[in-house]
């Protein structure tokens, strides 16, 4: 099948490499011609994906043509460029054919919509959308390290060919039909994958960042819920498996940026020594914002905002936090007898 992947960088290239391991005819774009020219000469990144090799048979290039004669399109490339690059892709994209989108966040530019939402815009409704998420470093993924992640689409078909497509001995993929839990796990668990982070700049201990973990997942699917999801994705692959592994690792640039932070760092300071995009960053914004507008009650994430946007000392964001009024952990109450 010929696949055109819209991106390079770790995530769009260890991707383009799994496709390629399957037999599949695989084109790699990126929109900045030297990065293009480096990678057709040297076939790696190494700051991104180390040790890893592109294949000489992935075909990169600056040019979006290459989607006219694409069977299947993969976009991977930074939240703040999605609407765009849906838009421009558009022009050139027969219709009909799949969109899978890998990216994880929410698009700012229209309101905090959902990527799905923003590209089936895009192409006008004639293109099915797949969000392709779960627990996936692509550090890991590049090497063959067996993962697990979740095809969602409200297209059955979608679904279900992206999984043929993409699955294989060291990358098992499940289909869903709930793609609006799939795609707002997604985007909100690097929010508490960021906090995840600063509990431990801040030396706090395991239990913290479980405490942490476990309420933040809770409050993600509040609001997942209210916004149209359903309540068990928060506990599937792109709910909480999601959320463990961008919580625990330190392929995380979430975490990484947030154990910055903790040490006393500045948001801004802790992304530019990141040195790459800090996803939980704009998520935690678009969080704040939709929990406002949907009145859904986010304690964390309203803590998440007060640090990173108004220069909150994120050791008193704690402490407010474990003196908030007692409550029960369940949305059920008790039958009193």
């Amino acid at each position: 099948m010929k696949i055109f992947v819209l991106g390079s960088g770790g995530w769009g290239m260890a991707l383009a490499i799994n496709l390629h391991k399957n037999g599949h005819n695989v084109t790699m774009w990126t929109f900045f011609e030297e990065e293009c020219k480096k990678l057709q000469t040297e076939r790696k990144n190494e700051k991104l994906l180390p040790g890893v090799i592109i294949p000489d048979d992935i075909y990169i290039t600056t040019s979006m043509e290459g989607a006219k004669d694409a069977e299947l399109v993969v976009l991977a490339v930074p939240s703040f460029a999605v609407a765009t690059t849906a838009e421009n892709l558009a022009k050139v994209l027969p219709e009909g054919i799949p969109v899978i989108n890998v990216g994880k966040g929410l698009d700012a530019k229209h309101g905090y919509c959902r990527f799905s939402e923003t590209i089936k815009k895009a192409m006008n409704n004639k293109n099915p959308v797949v969000a392709l998420t779960g627990p996936t470093h692509a550090e890991e993924v590049s090497r063959g390290i067996p993962t697990a992640i979740v095809a969602a689409s409200e297209s059955r078909n979608a679904a279900e060919l992206t999984q043929d497509v993409f699955m294989n001995d060291t990358f098992r993929v499940y289909t869903s039909p709930d793609i609006v839990g799939a795609e707002l796990g997604g985007a909100f668990k690097n929010i508490i994958a960021l906090g995840a982070g600063i509990s431990d700049g801040l030396g706090l201990g395991d239990n913290s960042k479980a405490a942490f973990m476990t309420r933040g997942l809770t409050e993600i699917a509040r609001l997942g819920v209210k916004l149209g999801a359903r309540q068990d994705t928060f506990a599937g692959l792109s709910g909480v498996g999601d959320l463990i592994v961008t919580c625990c690792s330190m392929h995380s640039r979430n975490r990484r940026a947030g154990i910055l932070i903790g040490q006393g760092k500045s948001a801004k300071e802790a992304m530019d020594e990141v040195g790459a995009v800090v996803e939980g960053y704009y998520a935690t914004e678009a969080g704040y914002q939709l929990a406002k507008k949907m009145g859904v009650e986010m304690p964390i994430v309203e803590a998440m905002y007060h640090v990173l946007y108004e220069g909150g000392n994120a050791r008193d964001a704690i402490g407010k936090l474990m003196g908030r009024a007692k409550t029960h952990e369940s949305e059920e109450v008790w039958i009193t007898k």
